[in-house]
């Protein structure tokens, strides 16, 4: 009795003193972070009018103002995620996809705006983007290219095995798309490989393999970025041609909107082929209808190749794709 009593007596002094330290030392670790809060903060004030510049020029820079890019990107995704899960995706995957967008798309501009920051300065649309006119700095912008990269690799960690080694493809046409328009007249081709190589990935994260309807999906996402690219190109191409760089709008010449009109029936073709495969519903097919005479609008409006309706025609086909999800959603949603 007396043995357990003094250890027990120990064990209670023990435990006191060890308490005693941890609140001295729980109080010091406060009031250090406190006061380096406080140096921080006090910083970011001094700083702030700097700080915001530079925030409101990266805004700028990752083209946050024109989120048209996004949605063009995101549609292709949103139709394979709601195809592979039969309509109802997993919630993580469907948040990982577009934050992943977002990202990647912005990582993209920027990564464009490099390669092109001596040709910009002869593109009335294009040469008071922020690398182009010196308000942010080649360095700082690689540095911003690496920080969206890394996010991109945050997320792709947490999908599956596949859905990680695909994701190399993805970096790696997106370093080189920018690039292409020195070398090729096919440009637009590797833009759609590049926005379409989610589709695959979807398909991957969400069921953990890639069959035949997601190549299916991803051949109409290469062939609709073809088409809304090559009316974007025909906005710059008089200044593309002066300075030296390549776009289909430029190889299609006088033919380009019987060229553009036979892909859209390549799309309307392949998207039926998809929703027949699949045996999906009267909603889609409705949703195809429907998209398909926004294709017949947009082929009015690039009719005379006016540089302004040309781009109108362009941010068009967001709602194409979103019409075309719209119908998916309803097919999966009511049958």
């Amino acid at each position: 009795m007396l043995v357990a009593k003094i250890c027990g007596n120990k064990i209670q002094t023990i435990s006191y003193r060890l308490g005693i330290i941890v609140i001295i030392v729980a109080k010091k670790s406060y009031f250090n972070l406190k006061q380096y809060c406080c140096v921080v903060t006090n910083v970011i004030k001094s700083k702030w009018p700097f700080i915001k510049n530079r925030l409101v020029q990266y805004y700028y820079l990752i083209r946050l103002d024109k989120p048209v890019g996004i949605l063009l990107l995101l549609w292709p995704v949103l139709w394979a995620l709601w195809i592979a899960a039969e309509g109802t995706p997993d919630t993580n995957v469907l948040f990982i996809f577009i934050l992943g967008v977002i990202i990647m798309r912005s990582a993209g501009c920027v990564l464009n705006d490099l390669a092109d920051r001596n040709l910009d300065s002869h593109v009335s649309r294009t040469r008071d983007r922020p690398i182009t006119s010196g308000k942010v700095k080649p360095l700082e912008a690689i540095a911003v290219t690496a920080v969206l990269l890394l996010c991109a690799l945050i997320l792709v960690l947490n999908l599956n095995d596949l859905s990680f080694k695909l994701s190399f493809v993805a970096v790696f046409l997106a370093i080189i798309y920018p690039f292409m328009k020195r070398v090729t007249y096919l440009p637009q081709v590797f833009l759609g490989l590049a926005f379409a190589w989610a589709v695959p990935m979807a398909f991957a994260a969400q069921t953990n393999s890639v069959p035949y309807i997601a190549w299916l999906i991803f051949i109409t996402a290469v062939l609709w970025a073809v088409v809304y690219d090559t009316m974007y190109a025909m906005v710059d191409k008089a200044d593309d041609i002066q300075i030296g760089v390549k776009s289909t709008a430029i190889l299609f010449d006088d033919a380009d909107r019987i060229i553009i009109g036979s892909i859209q029936i390549m799309i309307l073709f392949s998207q039926i082929l998809t929703g027949a495969r699949l045996e999906l519903g009267k909603y889609y097919f409705i949703g195809i209808a429907l998209a398909s005479l926004l294709s017949v609008y947009q082929q009015y409006l690039i009719k005379d190749r006016i540089p302004e309706n040309c781009f109108r025609a362009f941010l068009n086909n967001q709602w194409y794709g979103m019409i075309i999800f719209a119908g998916l959603f309803l097919n999966y949603t009511f049958g």
